[in-house]
């Protein structure tokens, strides 16, 4: 099953994320098919960039975000459930 979720970057206690597509079963840093966006939580407000594009189309054909990624994605209004079931 291919999974939306955040792949760690930044520096020891400086911690930046990219929003990235992969198979889930591979490693948290390791390979990837490919990266949507880039999240930033120590910025005031959070820093979220997310490619909406590329983000419904993965939606649509079926990859499952994981629980921090669905919450990223609900504030940038990109993920409603009802509206992803709706446009496969």
């Amino acid at each position: 099953m291919v999974r939306i979720r955040l792949r760690r970057q930044g520096a020891k206690k400086q911690p930046t994320y990219r929003v990235v597509v992969a198979d889930q079963h591979a490693a948290r840093d390791g390979r990837i098919l490919e990266n949507i966006g880039h999240f930033n939580p120590r910025t005031e407000p959070e820093t979220i960039s997310i490619d909406v594009d590329r983000a419904r189309y993965w939606l649509g054909v079926g990859a499952q975000p994981s629980q921090a990624v669905e919450r990223l994605l609900k504030a940038t209004g990109v993920y409603a459930p009802e509206a992803v079931a709706a446009s496969v």
